[in-house]
């Protein structure tokens, strides 16, 4: 298969049909020397003069015209072929997996905006109380990591900032809950899943005397975070999936400290997919959401 340098070729079709390489240059957003190099340089691998350069204007030569008219239909299939491949992609939902707690708490509040921005855009959520395995299934994932899965590309998206929480009743109730050490005397709420957090941050500022096992454990951490807005407990809290209910009072924070853990909560897609229409825009999305916060 003999094929021309494409560059020039682009060039050499626009340069066909506005017959001025100023306007050409301006179409193509290059110099007017960009074109004319361009256009020499089809000339050469043709062996042929494609315009003619006289007092400041520039006509196809017919060999030029004729070239121009062979190509014409070449150029109509590719136009056709691309407008077809990009509408079947845009047809194509977008399958997003994302961790339930995360989904429920921090995503499906803020994709009205999404939404908002792309009506056309159908897309899939799958939500799990899982790690995700791989993502043979989904085109994009949220899921709590160290940004290092291989073959994908993983952006930070929220840190994982620990804090016990509890409703305001419990916080002004008969039993104190002035300092760490008064969790003794309070019923802990914990998920399953992350059993480990408030033994962490028990640990992380030297409180003893106070069982992290000892108190309720759910399936999942939104139960958990039910649980304390009805006052039944203290949760433990991971920042950016409780910060609407601490700015609306239902839930308070009894004391300063935070525990700042080394996973977060990343946005993750296969390196095959970082062109695709459909994850680049989630993608800057959804970051600007996360720097927003």
């Amino acid at each position: 298969m003999k094929l021309p340098p494409l560059n020039p070729l682009r060039v050499f079709e626009s340069a066909s049909h506005t017959l001025s390489f100023t306007q050409t240059a301006r179409e193509l957003h290059v110099t007017t020397g960009a074109v004319s190099r361009q256009i020499r340089v089809l000339e050469e691998f043709l062996g042929m003069r494609l315009f003619e350069r006289a007092s400041g204007e520039v006509r196809l030569t017919p060999a030029g015209r004729e070239y121009r008219d062979d190509l014409s239909g070449a150029f109509e299939r590719i136009s056709q072929a691309t407008t077809k491949a990009l509408s079947r992609n845009r047809d194509k939902p977008l399958h997003v997996w994302c961790q339930m707690t995360f989904a429920m708490r921090w995503l499906l509040p803020r994709m009205a905006e999404f939404h908002a921005r792309h009506p056309d855009r159908d897309a899939v959520f799958t939500t799990s109380l899982k790690q995700l395995d791989n993502l043979s299934d989904a085109d994009v994932a949220i899921c709590i990591g160290h940004g290092d899965w291989p073959g994908v590309i993983a952006h930070r998206l929220v840190d994982i900032e620990l804090l016990p929480v509890c409703s305001p009743a419990l916080l002004a109730g008969p039993v104190p809950l002035r300092e760490p050490a008064d969790l003794a005397r309070h019923t802990l709420l914990q998920s399953s899943a992350r059993p480990d957090y408030w033994g962490r941050w028990l640990d992380a500022h030297g409180v003893e005397g106070v069982d992290p096992a000892h108190g309720l454990t759910f399936e999942n951490v939104t139960l958990a975070y039910q649980a304390a807005l009805q006052g039944m407990g203290v949760a433990m809290g991971q920042y950016a999936l409780v910060a609407e209910d601490l700015a609306a009072g239902r839930l308070v924070a009894p004391f300063a400290g935070r525990l700042v853990l080394d996973s977060a909560f990343y946005l993750v897609y296969p390196e095959r997919l970082q062109n695709d229409a459909h994850v680049r825009d989630f993608r800057d999305w959804v970051m600007a959401q996360a720097r927003a916060d």
